[in-house]
């Protein structure tokens, strides 16, 4: 496995017999301009640099609760390039979803049919484009995004988690896998 560091290290997190456990701080997000007019780059993301595809998956643990909780996968070019996907608490649930920021963000988000406190989230990068993918029992994985991204030589992947309104959110990540493309195919629910 890779070497992984912080951006945005919060005060409260350890990594200790292959979980990394996290505190959110207050008013942490990643967001660019769309509809609110502000831009955020103060999220908890621990995440390593890739220059070859790849598929990363991690299977997330929290309560969420409080409007904009939120923890999942990151994909990271730089500030203005990135994708952030997982549980996030708006309109009274926890809801599937994802942000693509290709200089302001995009939000698209689902009902999430399953426990949303235990899920998993999985990413390949393949020819540029990305493949997003979640499962609630970490055995059938529907497409949740397909995209294009800005093509660079070095990236990063990892995990997110933030709370905009708070702190204190308390977010275990486990499971977590950086591995060749798993080449499967575009319906392949496994």
């Amino acid at each position: 496995m890779p070497q992984f560091h912080w951006i945005n290290e919060p005060a409260i997190w350890r990594n200790e017999n292959d979980q990394l456990t996290v505190v959110t701080d207050g008013q942490t997000d990643f967001w660019r301009e769309t509809w609110y007019g502000f831009t955020r780059f103060s999220g908890h993301f621990w995440g390593c640099e890739v220059q070859e595809d790849f598929t990363f998956q991690a299977r997330i643990r929290a309560d969420f609760h409080t409007l904009y909780d939120q923890a999942g996968i990151m994909f990271m070019v730089d500030e203005q390039h990135w994708l952030k996907a997982g549980i996030e608490y708006n309109d009274g649930q926890a809801a599937i979803g994802s942000v693509l920021t290709q200089g302001g963000s995009d939000w698209a988000t689902g009902s999430f049919n399953g426990d949303a406190r235990d899920f998993w989230m999985r990413l390949t990068l393949r020819d540029d484009c990305l493949r997003l993918q979640y499962s609630a029992d970490g055995l059938i994985w529907p497409l949740l995004r397909l995209c294009r991204i800005v093509k660079t030589r070095r990236y990063q992947v990892g995990v997110m988690c933030c709370t905009p309104e708070r702190a204190g959110l308390n977010v275990n990540f486990s499971e977590i896998s950086l591995t060749p493309p798993n080449g499967k195919a575009l319906h392949d629910l496994s």
